[in-house]
C-alpha cells in the first residue's frame, strides 16, 4: 500500500512538473514574441522616420533647383531684354543718320536746281543783252558776245565761285565720310590674329636632371646643339624650362622641334644631335608647306603652283618691324577682297594680290634686289595672271599704279601695317643688325656657318678646314673684327668666336 502512494505521489508529482513546466515555457514564449514584436515596430518606425527625412530632402533638393532655375530664366530674361534696348537704339540711331544723309541730299538737290534756274536767266538776260546790243551798237555777233560775257562775269563771278566751292566743300565731305564708312565696315569684318614675333621660345622639361644630360661632359652637348642649330640655348636655374634664343624664327623652330626629340629620346650625345637637327630641318619643310596651304584655304584662293605655296609658308617664318609677314598677307588679302567688294572691283585679283604682295620677302636674303622686284620675278615665273601682278606691284609706291585693285592693295596693306600695336620699329632694327652682323661674316672666302648669339653681342664663325688653317683662323677673326667695326653701329662689343674642327670619317666594310 505504502509503495502505491509513493508510486502515485511520484506521477502527481510528475504531472504537475510538467503542467507547471509548460505554463512556464508559454509565458517564456509569450515574452520572447513581444520583444521581437517590440523590435519590428521600433526598426519600421525607423525606417518610417528616415523615408520621411528623405522625401523631405527631396523636396528641399526640388525647390532648390526650381529657384535655381527661376533665377537663370530671370537673368536670360532681362539679358534678353538689354539686348533688344541695345538693338533698338542701335535702330533710332540708324534712323537719324539715314534720315540726315536724306535731308543733306535734299538740300544739295535743291541747289542743283537753283543753279539751273540761275543758269536759265542767265541765258536770257544774255538773249536780251544781245538783242539790245545789235540795235544799239550795230555790232557783229561776236563783238557783242565778248562784251556780253564779260559784263556778266564781272556781275556774278562772286556769287558763282562761292557757290562752286560751297559744293566742292561739300562732295568732298561726302567722299571722305562714305570712304571712312566702306574702312570700318571692311575693317569690322576682318579678324586676324597678331601677335608680335620675339626672339626667344621656350621648351618646357619633364625633369630639371636632362639640364645636365642636355649640357654633357665639359659642354660637348651644347655646343654642339648650337652649332647645328644656330641657336643659344640657355640653361640657368629657372626650374622646368629651357630658352632658346635666336632671331631667326626658323632657327629657333628647329632648335625646339630637335630639343623636343632628343629629351623625348633619351640618347643625347654629339652624333646624335647632328642628327636630330637634320631630320628636324626636315621637318620644318613640312611645316612650312602646310603653313603656306593654311594660307590658302583661309583667304580662298585654291589655284597657286605647289611651289609658289611653298614659298609663302616661308613667310609663316618671317617678320616686319615685328609683324609676321604670313598673317599680314593673310589679313590683307581679306581686307583688299571685302574693300574690293564694296567699290565694286574684281574680288578675286583684290583678294589674290593681297595674299602674294609680300611674297618677295620669301627669298629676300638670297636674291639681290627689293622685294617688289623680286615678287614680280616669282609671280612671272609661275604664271601668275597679269591683272594680279599689276595689282601688287605699285603696294610701296616703287610702280605707277594701273588699275583700281593696286589702289586697293595698296591701302589694305596700310591698314595692315599701320593699325595701332601691329608693327614695331625698334625691332626691326634689332633683326636688320643681326642679318648684317651674319652677312659681314659669311663674306668671307672659307666661312662655312656664322651665327649670331647672344642679341648679337656675340657671333661665332665656322670656318671650312679645308681651306682655313690654324694660322689663318687668328687673321680671318681680326679681319671680321675690323669689318664690323667699320661697317656697323652697336652699343657696347661684340666677341667674335671663330671655329675651326676636323672631321674624318671612314667606314669599315
Amino acid at each position: 500500500m505504502e509503495e502505491f502512494i509513493i508510486l502515485f505521489a511520484v506521477i502527481f508529482s510528475l504531472g504537475v512538473g510538467a503542467i507547471l513546466g509548460y505554463f512556464a515555457r508559454q509565458s517564456i514564449a509569450r515574452k520572447q514574441v513581444g520583444s521581437i514584436e517590440e523590435k519590428l515596430r521600433s526598426k519600421i518606425e525607423k525606417v518610417k522616420k528616415d523615408s520621411q527625412e528623405i522625401i523631405e530632402q527631396a523636396k528641399e533638393k526640388a525647390a532648390e533647383i526650381i529657384r535655381t532655375a527661376q533665377r537663370e530664366q530671370e537673368e536670360r530674361q532681362k539679358t534678353l531684354l538689354k539686348r533688344e534696348e541695345t538693338l533698338l537704339e542701335r535702330e533710332k540711331t540708324l534712323d537719324k543718320r539715314a534720315t540726315f544723309l536724306e535731308e543733306k541730299e535734299r538740300k544739295f538737290d535743291e541747289e542743283v536746281e537753283e543753279l539751273k534756274k540761275i543758269k536759265e536767266k542767265l541765258d536770257k538776260r544774255e538773249k536780251e543783252l544781245s538783242q539790245k546790243l545789235e540795235k544799239i551798237a550795230r555790232m557783229n555777233k561776236e563783238e557783242a558776245k565778248k562784251i556780253l560775257f564779260d559784263k556778266i562775269e564781272k556781275e556774278y563771278q562772286t556769287d558763282l565761285l562761292e557757290r562752286i566751292k560751297k559744293l566742292e566743300k561739300e562732295g568732298e565731305e561726302r567722299y571722305e565720310r562714305k570712304a571712312k564708312e566702306i574702312l570700318a565696315s571692311v575693317i569690322q569684318r576682318i579678324a586676324v590674329p597678331q601677335a608680335q614675333e620675339i626672339s626667344t621660345t621656350v621648351v618646357p622639361l619633364p625633369s630639371d636632371e636632362l639640364k645636365g644630360r642636355i649640357i654633357g661632359k665639359e659642354g660637348r652637348n651644347i655646343r654642339t646643339f648650337e652649332k647645328e642649330t644656330g641657336v643659344e640655348l640657355i640653361v640657368d636655374d629657372t626650374p622646368g624650362i629651357l630658352v632658346i634664343s635666336s632671331f631667326d624664327p626658323v632657327r629657333r623652330e628647329v632648335a625646339k622641334i630637335a630639343l623636343e626629340k632628343l629629351m623625348k629620346d633619351g640618347r643625347i650625345q654629339p652624333a646624335r644631335i647632328e642628327e636630330v637637327v637634320k631630320e628636324s630641318q626636315e621637318e620644318i619643310e613640312k611645316k612650312i608647306k602646310e603653313a603656306g596651304e593654311m594660307a590658302e584655304y583661309e583667304t580662298g584662293i585654291l589655284d597657286l603652283d605647289p611651289a609658289l605655296v611653298k614659298l609663302l609658308g616661308r613667310l609663316r617664318f618671317r617678320v616686319s618691324y615685328g609683324q609676321n609677314v604670313l598673317l599680314h598677307s593673310i589679313e590683307t588679302s581679306l581686307i583688299a577682297g571685302a574693300l574690293a567688294e564694296e567699290l565694286g572691283a574684281d574680288v578675286w585679283v583684290a583678294k589674290k594680290a593681297g595674299l602674294l604682295h609680300d611674297i618677295g620677302k620669301a627669298l629676300d636674303h638670297n636674291v639681290e634686289g627689293s622685294h617688289v622686284d623680286i615678287g614680280i620675278k616669282i609671280l612671272e615665273k609661275y604664271n601668275v595672271e597679269p591683272d594680279v601682278i599689276k595689282a601688287m606691284k605699285s603696294h610701296h609706291g616703287d610702280y605707277p599704279v594701273e588699275s583700281l585693285e593696286a589702289v586697293i592693295v595698296q591701302v589694305a596693306d596700310a591698314i595692315s601695317a599701320a593699325r595701332p600695336g601691329a608693327r614695331k620699329d625698334t625691332v626691326e632694327n634689332y633683326l636688320k643688325r643681326l642679318e648684317s652682323l651674319e652677312k659681314i661674316a659669311l663674306s668671307f672666302k672659307g666661312v662655312e656657318k656664322a651665327w649670331a648669339l647672344q642679341a648679337g653681342r656675340e657671333i661665332r664663325v665656322f670656318v671650312k678646314p679645308e681651306e682655313i688653317d690654324d694660322l689663318k683662323v687668328k687673321r680671318l677673326a681680326r679681319e671680321i673684327v675690323d669689318s664690323i667695326q667699320k661697317e656697323l653701329r652697336y652699343p657696347g662689343e661684340i666677341k667674335v668666336t671663330v671655329i675651326r674642327e676636323t672631321r674624318v670619317v671612314e667606314y669599315a666594310k
